[in-house]
């Protein structure tokens, strides 16, 4: 049975994407805004979820 590949990212590299810090990263994490794995005593994000999370979070700017 083939296992799908996934990316996961650090939170490091998550952090660099967002241009935040890692703490941030870490907050987004403990308040369940942004999916995380737990591999061993790190955090691991799936680029999808961090894509997914980027989504939801955009706003719409109304020009007028």
């Amino acid at each position: 049975m083939a296992v799908p590949r996934v990316e996961l990212l650090t939170v490091s590299e998550v952090a660099s994407m967002m241009r935040v810090s890692n703490m941030t990263v870490y907050r987004l994490i403990k308040r369940g805004q942004l999916d995380a794995v737990r591999v061993g005593r790190s955090y691991r994000i799936r680029r999808q979820d961090l894509v997914s999370y980027l989504m939801r979070s955009s706003v719409q700017v109304e020009r007028g």
